[in-house]
């Protein structure tokens, strides 16, 4: 478990180790933390993690160290994790630990049956991240993962969960948690814009718990000690100096040049590779033979497996690697392997290798490992040698056994990845020789799933094209109809409807109605969404029907349970109604029975959806749990209707005002779903901007960045127009408004529905700028300024009327639109009491928040009416909601009425001055009394700001103090905080 040994001592980073080891005593202390290291290759950082390491077990922690490893284009998922559990096993101390969460056996091979439980992705990060922490609980744990830009996506979703929840997650009370450091690192120089780990570091690194430490280069005088200290022999002052000059700071450049110097000839080569090689060259040949065979194994390779591929008697290879070990080209590791000092030795050796050399020791390294047992396990490996050998046959059937084991292991992108290596093969694979069975359409509609299911819709889109490109005239007319609705279906996900519309009525025009055929029907269904997308009800309804009548008659029950949700949204009435709701259990019933696990999500979330839309918020969250549920044993969180279904949870959450479970479910969702932003992210966006976040406006742009997203552009647009709407830019919020509105229009030229909450947002601001000018005296522009809002008003209310089912919008659509009604009023003709108290009322079905910020409206119009009880009582209810949620912006805006318009707030009553403050109000006042700012008391009471901020707003609350130097005054005389303490000179 202990890092490679290191016989030189640490030379400078003196701030850094210092740093590092506060890490640790604070990991030793509870404290979970994490610091991802980076740095130029060579600049120090495993040499850094070798120091740290070494102190964290003499200090008696537990150390487990994980690599990752360059294998090309071939994932090998989880391996870091793997290595480490690997350590685990072969430990006795660590068997009852390993024990208790057996889910992780699936990374070590162990359970076919775990293995093909594709749906336990989330089960398996659980177990790792408990794993951890009951190791931790034994003795305080540090965990190393070097090379992170080598990761594999697997691993990269691991750690994100490990780091964003699993293991550095805090009680609510702030209690620490686990003994536990995470030290990981990564090559800088080595992520170019487009790799894979930049945006999970840009994630990571905005969590309280993560800090990213970055090696810089050396000092030149620090590089001269480390020369020195490297050399035991008298060095000239010109070569050092020469060396310090070309190192530029680099650790391993200065080592390497060091070691390549011939002091008597003088001069060094120019370039590292170079370097590297005439260090190399040194050596004899045949120790020269071991290093090359070693680098083409990677890294690391078995001792075993390095004999055999050499092919040297045992005498010969033992002098062989003890010359490599002496000169530190490689150095020994655990469990019989030798490892190269840098990873840039190895790749200098393998690049000197001649091209047939190097094909022949990948062809022997590939067969060595196809005679191993654990075939699945070796199976990327295999592929990999095998393609660099030019043995593409055997390379195309270890990519597919290697995509089996993926997706066994639940790892749809490297899935994928595998899959489409296979793809790029096929053609150069001599037809006699694929694998049986197996067709390029079959594969690429295959590979089309697992880019699906691993979130990649795009992708998705591109590889049923592809299948669709390849089918000929001589092929299987029902194949060729199903590549077509696959394409129709894959193209609705990326909001290509009119294209989806075509493809799908090419589907069921190639297929009869009679003989009634499976693929018809499903031609059919698929059409019926289509048709339906793009605004041809009539079509959907008359197709519908007469696929639902085939379909009962053979017996086809998913088809059935697909045609019937269909029916349900289409026909009159839809899906809210209790017929509608009736039809949609019937529905998931068939569904559940045939075992067709999207047709029973897409009927658990149309029931949900059901009831969110007729106001029962309660009744919505079962069926989510129970379809995500679903989801998650079939492997199919993903896929667009659990990704619906994640997002409407977190809606109904935040609507509820349960908005801190909110945030945790959606941080849930983003460990495990990194690339569904907008479903796992929106709501806790909303809750993010309602609390005052300033860093929520950057967060939803970047949902606009890359290819088009409806639902990342929902989410921003509701988000940048409530932002400019609450910074009182009228323009930006009516622009922000119509271009939400456009970008999610469909092709039927039918708006979106939550047109209506845009343009309540949007009318918010613009009744303010109508306010304003009316009250400067400049009619004119106040008239300019209604017109816009009646433009606004005039299109929410169409959209409300006429929703995406063609019915009337339910509650929330409605309250939406009683808001915009209240606004449009004010802007035209100043606040009405009246039309206020019907929009609080429209938010009575369960919206907390919303209701609040109109309580506050009617409180204003109240006060403008001079019906000053009244508005207190309004104003005084929407502080308590802004209070119970946190919703600061909110409390400041009802604390400044209040104070504007002398809405005095009754106090405690009379002896009975104490209010129930909590231990930590208790805290935030007795320095509050002090007179510390928010910021002052965050800082010595190791709490945010924000969080400062929401317990003053507490105190003032319960205290009934308008102030917080009223607050104080009472705090003193009420006895509540004890007086400072004075001293004389």
């Amino acid at each position: 478990m202990s890092q490679i040994p290191f016989t030189t001592p640490l030379i400078g980073r003196r701030d850094e180790l210092a740093h590092l080891a506060g890490v640790l005593e604070r990991a030793r202390a509870g404290e979970a933390r994490a610091v991802l290291l980076a740095g130029d290759a060579g600049v120090g950082k495993t040499r850094m993690l070798d120091e740290v390491a070494g102190r964290a077990a003499r200090a008696g922690m537990t150390v487990l160290t994980g690599h990752c490893v360059d294998l090309g284009d071939v994932g090998l998922p989880y391996l870091p994790f793997t290595e480490i559990l690997g350590v685990l096993a072969a430990d006795d101390r660590f068997t009852d630990a390993l024990a208790a969460h057996p889910v992780v056996d699936r990374l070590l091979g162990a359970g076919t049956d775990t293995a093909r439980d594709v749906g336990g992705r989330l089960r398996l990060f659980e177990g790792m991240a408990g794993l951890l922490a009951g190791l931790a609980d034994v003795a305080p744990l540090l965990l190393v993962l070097e090379d992170l830009h080598w990761a594999d996506q697997s691993s990269r979703d691991l750690l994100r969960f490990l780091l964003s929840r699993g293991i550095l997650q805090r009680s609510a009370g702030g209690a620490p948690t686990h003994r536990l450091a995470v030290l990981a690192s990564y090559r800088a120089d080595d992520l170019h814009r487009r790799h894979p780990l930049r945006p999970l570091l840009a994630e990571l690194v905005r969590l309280p718990a993560v800090e990213r430490l970055e090696l810089r280069p050396m000092a030149d005088a620090e590089v001269t000690r480390l020369v020195r200290a490297l050399e035991d022999r008298p060095l000239p002052d010109t070569t050092v100096r020469r060396i310090v000059e070309r190192a530029e700071g680099n650790a391993f450049y200065a080592e390497e040049l060091l070691a390549a110097t011939d002091p008597e000839a003088g001069g060094v080569p120019s370039g590292l590779a170079d370097v590297l090689l005439i260090r190399f060259e040194q050596l004899s040949d045949t120790a020269q033979q071991v290093l090359r065979t070693a680098a083409v194994a990677g890294r690391r390779v078995e001792h075993d497996l390095l004999r055999d591929a050499v092919g040297l008697p045992e005498e010969e290879l033992e002098a062989a690697l003890r010359e490599a070990l002496g000169r530190q080209l490689l150095v020994p590791g655990g469990s019989d392997t030798y490892s190269f000092r840098h990873a840039l030795a190895r790749e200098a050796v393998y690049a000197d290798l001649l091209p047939g050399e190097r094909a022949r020791l990948h062809g022997a390294f590939a067969r060595l490992l196809a005679g191993r047992g654990h075939p699945a396990e070796s199976a990327a490996e295999r592929a990999h040698h095998y393609r660099e050998s030019h043995d593409l046959t055997e390379a195309l059937a270890a990519s597919l056994e290697a995509a089996d084991h993926a997706q066994g292991v639940g790892a749809p992108a490297e899935e994928l990845r595998h899959l489409e290596t296979a793809l790029d093969l096929w053609s150069a694979v001599e037809p006699a020789a694929r694998p049986a069975g197996a067709d390029s359409v079959t594969l690429t509609l295959r590979a089309s799933a697992a880019a699906a299911h691993a979130g990649e819709a795009h992708r998705a889109v591109s590889l049923t094209r592809s299948a669709l490109a390849g089918i000929g005239r001589d092929t299987d007319s029902e194949l060729a109809a199903r590549v077509r609705y696959t394409l129709a279906g894959n193209l609705m996900s990326v909001d290509s409807q009119t294209a989806a519309f075509a493809y799908s009525s090419e589907a069921l025009a190639m297929i009869p109605a009679e003989p009634p055929s499976r693929t018809w029907v499903w031609a059919a269904a698929t059409h019926v969404l289509a048709a339906r997308q793009v605004g041809d009800d009539e079509t959907a309804l008359r197709v519908a029907r007469q696929a639902l009548v085939v379909a009962e008659r053979l017996r086809l029950t998913d088809a059935q349970a697909d045609l019937l949700i269909s029916l349900a949204r289409i026909e009159e009435g839809g899906r809210r109604t209790p017929e509608g709701l009736r039809r949609l259990r019937e529905a998931r019933e068939l569904a559940r029975r045939s075992g067709n696990a999207p047709v029973e999500m897409r009927a658990l979330f149309s029931i949900a959806i059901g009831c969110f839309e007729s106001g029962d918020l309660d009744a919505c969250l079962p069926w989510l749990t129970e379809g995500l549920d679903r989801a998650r044993r079939a492997g199919l969180l993903s896929s667009p209707y659990p990704l619906e279904m994640r997002y409407l949870r977190l809606l109904v959450l935040y609507t509820l005002g349960r908005w801190d479970e909110c945030l945790r479910a959606a941080a849930d969702d983003a460990e495990v779903l990194p690339a569904a932003a907008g479903y796992t992210a929106g709501p806790a966006l909303y809750v993010a901007s309602a609390r005052g976040d300033g860093t929520v406006v950057d967060r939803a742009r970047t949902l606009l960045e890359g290819r088009f997203d409806w639902m990342g552009t929902l989410v921003s647009g509701i988000v940048l127009t409530d932002d400019a709407a609450l910074r009182g830019d009228a323009e930006a919020a009516v622009e922000r408004m119509r271009s939400t509105v456009a970008a999610l229009t469909d092709d039927a030229g039918r708006p979106p529905d939550v047109t209506v909450r845009l343009a309540a947002l949007a009318l918010s601001a613009v009744a303010d700028r109508a306010a304003d000018l009316r009250l400067g005296g400049d009619e004119p522009g106040a008239r300019r300024w209604a017109e816009t809002a009646t433009e606004l008003v005039t299109s929410a209310r169409a959209v409300a009327s006429r929703g995406g089912d063609g019915n009337a919008q339910g509650p929330e659509g409605q309250a939406w639109l009683a808001r915009a009604e209240a606004e449009w009023t004010r802007a035209l003709s100043g606040p009405d009491p009246e039309v206020w108290a019907g929009a609080v009322a429209a938010f009575d079905y369960g919206e907390d928040y919303e209701r609040a910020r109109c309580r506050l409206r009617f409180a204003e119009a109240l006060l403008t009416a001079e019906r000053r009880t009244e508005a207190a009582a309004e104003a005084g209810a929407a502080r308590e909601t802004a209070v119970r949620l946190g919703a600061t912006p909110l409390l400041e805006r009802a604390d400044a009425l209040i104070r504007r318009g002398r809405l005095t707030r009754p106090g405690p009553p009379a002896g009975d001055r104490a209010p129930a403050l909590t231990a930590r109000e208790q805290d935030v006042l007795r320095l509050l009394a002090r007179g510390r700012s928010n910021r002052q008391i965050g800082e010595e009471l190791f709490i945010s700001g924000k969080t400062a901020s929401v317990h003053v707003s507490n105190i003032l609350a319960k205290l009934g103090a308008a102030s917080r130097t009223e607050a104080a005054a009472i705090a003193h005389r009420d006895g509540l905080v004890a007086p400072e303490r004075t001293t004389s000179p």
